[in-house]
């Protein structure tokens, strides 16, 4: 069965009021989905918008965002473009683990932007930032307004 006639039975599972919704979105950008679950979704498919609330987990390939928000949007549904977490968010990618007040994913351009007072922790080290940018693929990390600490490799 082809993917677009998979669409009318998808769209009418998102619509079916739930307790607890789960949602595969099919596209985004490279080989994973996006895979989302949450307590409720609230989806306006002419709007290209949908609302994911309670305990929500966005995943995709390695990043693992945690919140009890998801906003999203949608480039011709079901292919998912962008999406912000609020209300107290967790990321963890690659070993790198971030704490913030909120989150903006662009998938098209496979950004993670960590606004409102940043905390990025792998192993012992931790720094704290105002905002911290990672890029998905390449895991590389950019802070502004940074402080912490980073451990030293012990001689021998």
């Amino acid at each position: 069965m082809s993917r677009l006639h998979l669409l009318p039975l998808a769209l009418a599972a998102l619509l079916t009021p739930v307790t607890l919704a789960r949602a595969e979105i099919l596209g985004g950008v490279g080989p994973e989905p996006v895979k989302l679950q949450a307590d409720q979704l609230d989806i306006d498919i002419l709007a290209g918008e949908a609302t994911l609330t309670g305990k929500v987990t966005l995943t995709k390939g390695d990043l693992v965002v945690n919140c009890p928000r998801i906003d999203l949007r949608f480039e011709h549904a079901p292919h998912l473009t962008w999406a912000r977490g609020s209300g107290g968010v967790t990321a963890d990618v690659r070993g790198v683990h971030a704490e913030a007040p909120s989150v903006e994913l662009d998938l098209t351009k496979q950004v993670l932007d960590l606004r409102g007072g940043v905390k990025l922790t792998r192993g012992q080290g931790w720094l704290t930032a105002d905002s911290a940018r990672i890029e998905i693929g390449t895991a590389k990390v950019s802070l502004t307004q940074v402080k912490g600490a980073i451990p030293v490799a012990k001689g021998p």
